[in-house]
Parts: C-alpha cells; sequence; structure tokens
C-alpha cells in the first residue's frame, strides 16, 4: 500500500513538474520588463546633472586653487547661465561659435558641431563651463574634448583667476580681466559678473545676465603665451569669451547689448 502511495505520489510530481517550469517561465516573463524598465529609471536618474555637474565642479576648483565658491559659481553662471525654473543655471555643452552662441544637449552633439564649424575654416570659439576660448587657450589641452571636461575646464578657469586677482588684489577686478584687457569691456563684464554674485545662488531676474560679444571685443584682448593645463597662467593671459545666449538650444546672432533674463 505504501509503495502504491509513493508511486502514485511520484506520477502525481511528475504531472505537475511541466505546469512549475511554464509558471516560472510566465513569473520570469512578467517581471522580466519591469526590471529592464526599472534599471532604466535608475540609469537615468544616477546620470548626473549637467548643470549640477558645473557648480561642483566650480566649488572643486575653488577649493583647491583659492578662490572663493562664490565667486567661481558667479563666473560660470556669467559664462553660461541660463533662466530654468527661476534660477540662472550653467550649462557645461556651451559653444560660442564666432559670437554665436549655442546650448547642447550632450557632449556629443556639442563636439559635432565645433567638428563642422572647424571643417570649414572656424578658429575662435569658447567652449565649456567656463567658456574657455579654443584660440588662446586650446594648446594647454589635449583636444577638444579635453578642454570640455568641467573638472579641466574649471581648473584652467579658476586658476586664471588666481592670477588675475594677484594683480588686482579683488575678485570682481579678477572677473573682469577674465574676460578683456580693454578696460571698456572688461569693466561692463565685472559689472555684470558683480550682479550675478550679489545675488547669489543663481536668482535670476529680468536684469543683465549674460550678453552677446560686440564685434570689436575679441580683438582688444592680448594674446596669451601658452602654458599647459598643469601650469599656473601668465599675466599676459587674455580673458575668455562671454558667450552671446538667449535660450535653449537655438543659435544667437551677436547683437550689441543683447541680454538674457
Amino acid at each position: 500500500m505504501a509503495r502504491r502511495g509513493a508511486a502514485a505520489a511520484s506520477g502525481l510530481y511528475g504531472a505537475l513538474a511541466p505546469l512549475k517550469v511554464l509558471a516560472a517561465l510566465a513569473c520570469l516573463a512578467a517581471f522580466a520588463p519591469a526590471s529592464a524598465g526599472a534599471g532604466g529609471l535608475l540609469r537615468r536618474a544616477a546620470a548626473p546633472d549637467p548643470a549640477a555637474t558645473c557648480i561642483a565642479e566650480a566649488d572643486r576648483a575653488a577649493d583647491k586653487n583659492g578662490v572663493p565658491r562664490a565667486v567661481m559659481r558667479a563666473i560660470t553662471r556669467t559664462e553660461t547661465g541660463r533662466a530654468v525654473d527661476g534660477a540662472l543655471q550653467p550649462w557645461p555643452w556651451t559653444v560660442n561659435m564666432e559670437g554665436v552662441g549655442r546650448w547642447f544637449d550632450d557632449l556629443d552633439a556639442a563636439l559635432a558641431y565645433v567638428a563642422r564649424e572647424q571643417a570649414r575654416g572656424a578658429t575662435s570659439f569658447d567652449v565649456g563651463c567656463f567658456q574657455l576660448n579654443h584660440r588662446w587657450h586650446g594648446q594647454a589641452f589635449a583636444s577638444v574634448r579635453a578642454m570640455f571636461d568641467p573638472a579641466a575646464n574649471a581648473d584652467y578657469a579658476a586658476r586664471f583667476l588666481v592670477e588675475n586677482h594677484a594683480e588686482t588684489g579683488d575678485w570682481t577686478l579678477a572677473a573682469g580681466l577674465y574676460h578683456s584687457r580693454t578696460p571698456e569691456f572688461r569693466d561692463r563684464y565685472a559689472a555684470r559678473f558683480a550682479h550675478i554674485l550679489a545675488r547669489g545662488e543663481g536668482a535670476a531676474g529680468p536684469v543683465d545676465t549674460a550678453r552677446a560679444e560686440a564685434p570689436g571685443e575679441r580683438a582688444g584682448r592680448r594674446a596669451p603665451s601658452l602654458w599647459r593645463a598643469a601650469d599656473p597662467p601668465p599675466r599676459t593671459a587674455g580673458g575668455v569669451a562671454l558667450v552671446a545666449l538667449r535660450g535653449g538650444l537655438s543659435p544667437l546672432r551677436a547683437a550689441r547689448g543683447g541680454l538674457i533674463n
């Protein structure tokens, strides 16, 4: 009797085995898309915010080089800031190409744009969180991609500001020299920088934030001696271009006195 019961039980389990396999496969099929979706959400959540990256690298470079954090934050906002949800936010994938500024969604799009413009003969353009000018400073970097790197871009800018501060003894004047050594352009940029600095954490208001570069403004700068990204900047280094931006990804034509909110 026991043997017959064991045999019956064995037969029952054998009959149920395929059903168990099917049930397991159904569970896997049901949960696989959800897991993939969750993974996608996690990947998106883990992706760094580009604006926050500019601020984080500004702080890191400030601490490393002895620049006040507020100064570095105000510089990157003056250079690439745009109004987002009531705050002036910087953007690392910004290019000013010979007076026309654009924001791009990502680094690859910005690099593709630069490559196209270089192919047609463009040589003077500004890139990154701190808008370093490729004509004057490009040889300090291994490539345009390296120049876009937020950490390298911020570190170069910070050491440039330190050198200017050693010359002037004032961070606002140092910021003006960051842009230009021509008094008119230097002072105008310093005033914009001071206004953004006074507003603190990037509150976006209806007053000056960034302006299109006037045609003669870039020509008024001194060409710097070349220095590597690991070396201190020379006192003769010219300023870095002020980006000409006023919204989204659309291009802005350089215009005298143009402002963004």
